[in-house]
């Protein structure tokens, strides 16, 4: 039993570094981020949908850069989700996280990617929304349940992009 001891310590104590060192990391970055708008209340009398998608919820980032996740407002954390298009706003519905209400006039643009913010998937696999966050611009991707829905749920929003915004497909490899 002496011969495992040493070596069980050891792997407990750096697992416990470990996660200390992301969790004082992601404290850091929640307070690099306090300067982040808090997210716009969800209208009453939003209506009923003109379509509604279930999927993934990936992540919020800033924009152009995939990597670096929106940690305030839990903008960061993975989860279950129903995207709602409504005549003049996106609803995303978040498992155990705020909901998302997005207006048409928050919207620069819609594009199809292949990854953001740790979750890699096939060639145009990820619908991913370009928006500000009262003065912050942003990316949030959204992976569909079926691919079947990607499609029909893309027209849609590209459709609430005010002509200022743009519709890419892919600019990420």
């Amino acid at each position: 039993m002496g011969d495992r001891l040493l070596p069980t310590v050891l792997t407990a104590l750096l697992v416990v570094v470990v996660f200390a060192l992301i969790g004082l990391g992601w404290r850091n970055r929640l307070k690099r981020q306090q300067t982040v708008a808090g997210l716009p209340e969800v209208p009453a009398g939003l209506g009923e949908p003109l379509l509604a998608v279930a999927g993934t919820y990936v992540a919020t980032t800033s924009a152009g850069d995939w990597l670096d996740r929106i940690a305030v407002h839990a903008l960061g954390i993975r989860t279950t989700a129903t995207v709602e298009v409504h005549p003049a706003a996106v609803l995303i519905r978040r498992s155990g996280a705020p909901d998302l209400y997005i207006d048409a006039q928050s919207l620069t643009e819609v594009r199809l990617e292949s990854g953001m913010a740790g979750k890699f998937v096939e060639k145009d696999g990820l619908v991913v929304l370009g928006w500000t966050l009262g003065e912050t611009p942003v990316d949030t991707g959204f992976r569909t349940r079926a691919a079947a829905e990607k499609t029909p749920l893309l027209h849609s929003l590209e459709n609430l992009v005010p002509p200022h915004g743009t519709t890419t497909e892919s600019t990420q490899a």
